[in-house]
């Protein structure tokens, strides 16, 4: 499978990462050497039962000879080893947990090790967006610390995120991999170059796809080897007009990984209805959601495949009764230029609607498996305590029992928050301006929500009411929308304020009131102003939620017939300005 693929590829970067040079050089002592083969094999065997007790000796080992570097990249297998049994939420709370040592414990050039895993989770998940910020940044931290030997495969995941993206960006990455191996480590050029030939193919540009062929056979004579040597072969029965063969070969040795290869062959081939045939048979052997999304998707194809089979018989039939005499000939020559303007039509929709396809399924299912993933992550910690609190054999306290249980309660009302925050928004997108027949007082409403957050801040941190305004001041609203909008952006200041205050501010104008929510948390940059307000954005790729909390707010205050604002001249902290028209009578 092509996720498989990526993860190995990352498993080989990290177990090659040039070590730190120090007067001891842990790669030449023989117990390390022991552990490490031990560890591989079990690594590549996928056996679970042998690799955690062998790689728990190896970090033990790595620790005892103070060999931080080479105790963290086994730190980073351990991670790469689930990520392979597709135990994501594992992997992401290893990686979570590796960011944060590092952190504390000052370890920056090793910091690039924890981004790099992070890269791969979020690519995993389809967030491609992500993924290329913590690539990119990797590359940064490896060019500042010198681990210039080890960069063209970070080059080789970003290049892998971009083909779909920008491929003319991809191939500037891949130039640049090619540049570093050539001066650090030549061996990775030729797997680089035939990269760069798929790209090609990839593209449509058969005749340099070709001209690259040449190239790569010269290189496997001369005794080279490249994990796409498959691939390529492939590639060029396809290229040359032998795309049965093509298909046969990929199906034969490329194995699960074939069926996009196979779409993509049967597209560049004209051969629309087989693509989809192959794209349909490639989707179904996913899980049943991706599947379900596939086959909506595709609905419009069979559709179009009916029309141009219609279209082809009622062709038949007209040049056949087309027979004699000029008028007959006229309507003849008539006949066959709609018959051929008619088809060019056809084939041009049912490419489209093709390539509408897979745009759909792949946006759909990159927001399935961000959900799925902050979704799964506090379902996770429920079942565990559950079955911690349901072992009668376990004899916890009833302090350790109760903590268990309010632990389960905070993570179902963070499931249930993330589950209303995506049906408020689709309803909120949907619905019209909101009837304004409650009459409010600001303050009220403001000390309510005071007391229903108590509870929820960090320690040693306060939320407070600075209004000028009086208590019988009032406005003609609804009640229900402006609450739940002041609430999320009082919930996003309470998840991002360790320390300081929450400060609720009013103020009034001439027709106009201003509620603001104002913290001393971790800040906003100014140039995020807009870009916050978008849906699925976070700032910080280890805080929880879908990144749907401020797109809601914006959505709740324009039904109101407000606006809602970031406040760049604020800091440190945040602040959040909401401004509502007084249309009380």
């Amino acid at each position: 499978m092509k996720t498989k693929h990526l993860i190995l590829l990352a498993a080989a970067t990290i177990i090659f990462l040039n070590p730190v040079k120090a007067a001891y050089n842990i790669k030449e002592d023989p117990r390390y050497k022991e552990l490490r083969d031990s560890m591989s094999r079990a690594f590549n065997d996928a056996d679970s039962a042998r690799f955690f007790p062998i790689i728990y000796r190896l970090e033990e080992y790595c620790l005892s000879k103070n060999d931080m570097h080479s105790y963290y990249t086994q730190r980073c297998n351990e991670i790469v080893f689930l990520m392979n049994q597709q135990r994501i939420y594992e992997a992401y709370m290893l990686a979570y947990k590796l960011s944060s040592e590092l952190r504390e414990k000052g370890l920056e050039k090793e910091m690039y090790m924890a981004y790099n895993m992070l890269g791969h989770i979020n690519r995993y998940c389809g967030n491609n967006a992500t993924a290329k910020e913590n690539f990119y940044h990797v590359l940064s931290e490896m060019e500042k610390y010198g681990y210039w030997e080890s960069m063209p495969p970070i080059y080789m995941n970003l290049v892998n995120v971009e083909l779909d993206d920008d491929p003319d960006e991809a191939i500037r990455l891949l130039e640049r991999a090619k540049e570093i191996a050539l001066k650090y480590s030549p061996e990775r050029v030729f797997d680089i170059e035939t990269r760069k030939i798929l790209s090609y193919y990839n593209r449509g540009d058969i005749p340099r796809f070709l001209e690259g062929f040449k190239e790569y056979k010269k290189g496997i004579d001369e005794g080279k080897s490249t994990v796409h040597g498959r691939t390529m072969e492939v590639y060029y029965l396809a290229a040359t007009g032998k795309t049965d063969e093509a298909v046969a070969l990929a199906t034969k040795e490329l194995g699960d990984e074939g069926g996009e290869a196979i779409s993509l062959i049967y597209e560049h081939a004209g051969r629309w209805e087989d693509a989809y045939k192959s794209l349909h048979k490639h989707y179904t052997s996913q899980d049943s959601i991706t599947n379900v999304v596939l086959i909506n998707s595709m609905q419009g194809i069979r559709e179009q495949l009916s029309l141009f089979e219609a279209e082809k018989k009622t062709t038949r039939a007209k040049f056949i009764g087309l027979t004699v005499g000029i008028v007959l000939l006229i309507l003849l020559v008539a006949a066959l230029m709609y018959i051929v303007i008619s088809r060019r039509r056809h084939v041009a929709q049912l490419q489209e609607a093709y390539n509408r396809a897979l745009e759909a399924d792949r946006m759909k299912k990159a927001f399935i498996q961000n959900v799925s993933h902050e979704v799964r992550t506090p379902l996770n910690i429920i079942s565990g305590f559950a079955q911690i609190i349901a072992d009668p054999e376990l004899a916890n306290s009833t302090e350790e029992r109760k903590h268990m249980a309010d632990t389960m309660q905070r993570n179902t009302l963070q499931v249930t928050s993330l589950i209303d925050e995506v049906l408020e928004l689709s309803l909120s997108e949907s619905s019209k301006v909101a009837a304004k027949e409650d009459e409010i007082s600001i303050n009220a409403l403001l000390n309510e929500l005071i007391g229903d957050h108590h509870g929820l801040m960090k320690p040693g941190v306060e939320m407070t009411l600075d209004s000028p305004l009086p208590d019988n001041y009032t406005i003609l609203t609804n009640r229900t929308l402006l609450k739940r909008a002041i609430a999320t952006l009082i919930d996003n200041a309470v998840k991002n304020t360790t320390q300081g205050s929450i400060t609720l501010k009013t103020k009034a104008k001439e027709n106009s009131v201003l509620i603001a929510v104002q913290d001393t948390g971790s800040g906003i940059p100014k140039e995020e102003a807009d870009h916050i307000f978008d849906r699925f954005v976070k700032l910080d790729s280890f805080k929880e939620g879908l990144g749907l909390g401020l797109p809601l707010c914006r959505t709740l205050v324009e039904r109101l017939g407000g606006t809602v604002r970031l406040d760049t001249n604020y800091g440190p902290g945040a602040r959040f300005i909401i401004e509502l028209t007084n249309n009380k009578k």
